[in-house]
């Protein structure tokens, strides 16, 4: 028994030997683990393994055993500890030393951020009409019946109803507005002649999408109320939009259109600014581009809200902020405004 003894004994010696020998040449976390789980690992170390006699030696032999094998596991356990700190340290050092910051080099040139397309159209359509004395408001998207259809001289079975595809919320009371023609009621209910507001807003139809038509556009609309106003008026003013959006040789024409809520009507063209009226694919060769509706406010409307049609006229005109994208800026894609692509984006 006592030649058993001195034999694991002996074993351990070797071990805590060759362990520390092994331990010093280490030089990575992996291996450092795998040195772990090789000599102190609980399952299948090697002195686990030395430990597993223990049941068999006697009475006398086990204590002698047992403070051996504790002797050599603390021995391993303080070196690895050392070990483990050394390296951690080692790799912090390095770490840092990769990370490190030269701050005599020059700073980095972040991107700056850019106004949307239609943002950008906005405000210049907006700045120009509150140059000529007109005031910027807003209205709710989610609009009733009254306010979208039936105050702007569109009853339940007018035939101009059809012409615009509503989103309904509740079918016969609430929409998301088609138009932002409503925001004209809302505003002469709230104020007393003179009027001169312009509103830009989103507006809902339910469309086919497709390259010149989406589900949700933008429009700007615009409302003047005076006791004294004529078509020369709108005329006047609206030439003077055309010419500072798109360049002050532009020609305007006015034709003759229809619109429920005005009386007389006018569609409003521009000669083609990327051909000259020679005719090409923007204008469709006809040498004119369509940019907006207008015409004076239908006596009804003004009934309406409660303005005495004898003493006050008014003109109105809506344009949609995607046609005037679309011409500004030659795009012949309406989808391209909402598809978030950067290469796009960053033209503007």
């Amino acid at each position: 028994m006592i030649g058993q003894l001195e034999d694991l004994l002996g074993q351990l010696d070797e071990l805590l030997t060759r362990a520390s020998s092994e331990l010093e040449t280490i030089t990575t976390s992996a291996a450092l683990e795998a040195w772990d789980t090789h000599y102190l690992g609980r399952n299948r170390g090697e002195l686990k393994n030395i430990s597993s006699v223990m049941p068999k030696l006697s009475k006398d032999e086990r204590p002698v055993v047992g403070q051996k094998i504790n002797a050599v596991k603390t021995e391993l356990e303080q070196r690895l500890t050392a070990k483990r700190g050394a390296m951690q340290q080692r790799e912090l050092l390095q770490a840092m030393e990769r990370e490190r910051i030269d701050v005599t080099l020059p700073g980095r040139t972040l991107p700056a951020g850019r106004m949307h397309p239609l943002s950008q159209v906005i405000k210049e359509v907006t700045d120009i009409f509150v140059n000529m004395g007109f005031q910027v408001v807003q209205g709710p998207e989610v609009e009733t019946d009254y306010y979208n259809f039936q105050a702007l001289n569109i009853p339940v079975d007018h035939p101009a109803r059809d012409m615009q595809d509503t989103l309904w919320v509740s079918p016969g009371e609430i929409l998301l507005r088609t138009q932002t023609s409503p925001v004209q009621i809302r505003v002469m209910e709230q104020m007393r002649p003179p009027v001169r507001v312009v509103a830009p807003g989103k507006v809902y139809r339910n469309e086919a999408i497709d390259a010149t038509h989406e589900a949700m556009f933008h429009q700007i609309e615009g409302l003047l109320i005076d006791e004294y106003c004529t078509m020369a008026d709108l005329k006047g003013c609206l030439e003077r939009f055309a010419r500072q959006m798109f360049g002050p040789g532009r020609r305007v024409r006015f034709r003759g259109s229809y619109f429920p809520f005005t009386e007389p009507s006018a569609e409003v063209d521009i000669d083609c600014p990327f051909c000259n009226s020679k005719g090409c694919r923007v204008c469709k060769f006809t040498g004119w581009v369509e940019l907006l509706g207008s015409g004076m406010v239908d006596p009804r409307v003004l009934r309406q809200v409660g303005y005495d049609p004898a003493k006050y006229r008014g003109f109105a005109f809506g344009m949609g902020v995607e046609r005037i994208a679309l011409v500004k800026y030659d795009i012949n894609e309406i989808r391209l405004f909402t598809a978030n692509d950067l290469r796009f984006l960053r033209q503007f």
